[in-house]
């Protein structure tokens, strides 16, 4: 059987990835007594008191609650909140698994932006963070953007910016390969949705500073008509020259493709098109926007997607587990851009300068240092521009 198959079956016998485990033994009335009434009433009280002391008498210092409407599940578009409880509860497994952070899967049955910020604003006193999940662009703008407003918690949308912090990580060893400035290059990202307007405001903030972004109706320039919200605000700060086209207009001359987008629609001439030692990263799953050997024998110096089966995979989880086990240990208000940036030179940091080469740009995903590395730097990031409270 393949793996689709193979999971399924898996998920028959799982019957749920994830299960709560007491962290108190209630074998007797004092125990029973101790763990609840009346002895909980004492931890209460205290609460009450001073609301902080949540985070040192209940678990809520190391519980993140992993959000979506279901709109915009792995590849498979909207097919509502049931559907998704399976990556829902992946994701659980993997914080759990890479950075020992207990999270919750909740799957909310509404599309409309007040009425989930409203709900997830509701609950959030329950959680050390919130991870939002496949929440459908351009509302996952907004959703985001509203809860930090009114949470005191980190707020953090992973398919945007921890797929930014991964694209940015290999970025930076890609260039140590090709040995271009990350000030100088010209980088091209197709897909503008959630995940490739993430990548081009993180880039920005990298360093990089002539960057393109494509859409389905070709190149996004400032002062197109029936630009969404989203389109517009990244219009104002890209594509600088106002080059107008498709995709085969901007990636020429290119540096370094970056694709969110589609399977198969990047042919061999364009990537023969882009600059000597280009860095192709073609990340839709399970198809990439060009296969891997057909990007290097059209000339891509570095060639990085999504897949597990390929080099060079750019993965969310090197990101998340980590960054949440840096924040709930500082409780930190926030995750601020200087803390993505720092989880981006972190993770570049553990590829040496003996090991990089062109199949090996980013720390596999099952690689155990990861978490505790970025951990550390998103720490170290709180400190220093005042987003932690411990």
């Amino acid at each position: 059987m393949d793996i689709r198959e193979e999971s399924l079956k898996k998920h028959y016998e799982w019957n749920g990835k994830i299960e709560v485990i007491s962290r108190c033994e209630v074998n007797d009335r004092h125990d029973l007594s101790l763990a609840y009434t009346p002895g909980v009433a004492e931890a209460c009280l205290v609460i009450s008191k001073d609301v902080d002391k949540s985070y040192e008498l209940t678990r809520r210092n190391n519980l993140v609650a992993v959000i979506t409407d279901g709109t915009a599940i792995l590849g498979l578009g909207d097919i509502g909140p049931e559907a998704g409880m399976p990556v829902m509860e992946g994701k659980c497994a993997l914080f759990k698994t890479f950075a020992d952070v207990d999270a919750f899967p909740i799957c909310i049955k509404s599309k409309d932006v007040d009425e989930l910020v409203r709900t997830i604003y509701l609950i959030s006193g329950s959680f050390g963070g919130i991870n939002l999940e496949d929440i459908g662009a351009p509302r996952c703008f907004e959703v985001e953007k509203k809860l930090k407003e009114i949470c005191d918690i980190p707020i953090f949308h992973d398919d945007q910016h921890g797929t930014a912090i991964v694209v940015a990580a290999a970025l930076l060893n890609a260039l140590r390969v090709v040995k271009k400035n990350i000030g100088e290059i010209k980088v091209v990202i197709n897909g503008a949705g959630s995940a490739g307007i993430a990548i081009g405001k993180h880039l920005l903030n990298m360093g990089v500073r002539n960057l393109t972004m494509v859409d389905r109706f070709g190149i996004i320039c400032k002062g197109m008509p029936d630009l969404n919200s989203a389109h517009a605000e990244i219009a104002e700060v890209t594509n600088l020259d106002h080059k107008m086209g498709n995709l085969a207009d901007a990636m020429k001359g290119a540096d370094v493709f970056i694709g969110v987008s589609a399977p198969n629609i990047v042919s061999e001439e364009m990537v023969k098109s882009m600059a000597s030692d280009a860095i192709v990263f073609p990340m839709a799953n399970p198809t990439p926007e060009i296969m891997p050997d057909k990007a290097k024998a059209a000339g891509a110096r570095v060639v990085g997607t999504g897949r597990s089966d390929f080099p060079n995979q750019i993965n969310n989880v090197l990101a998340f587990p980590g960054i949440f086990r840096g924040a709930l240990d500082c409780r930190a208000t926030c995750i601020n851009e200087e803390m993505k940036v720092a989880t981006s030179y972190a993770l570049a940091s553990l590829i040496s300068d003996e090991d990089l080469n062109e199949e090996n740009i980013i720390a596999p995903a099952l690689d155990k240092r990861v978490a505790q590395v970025v951990a550390e730097a998103v720490i170290k990031a709180a400190k220093e521009t005042g987003v932690a409270r411990i």
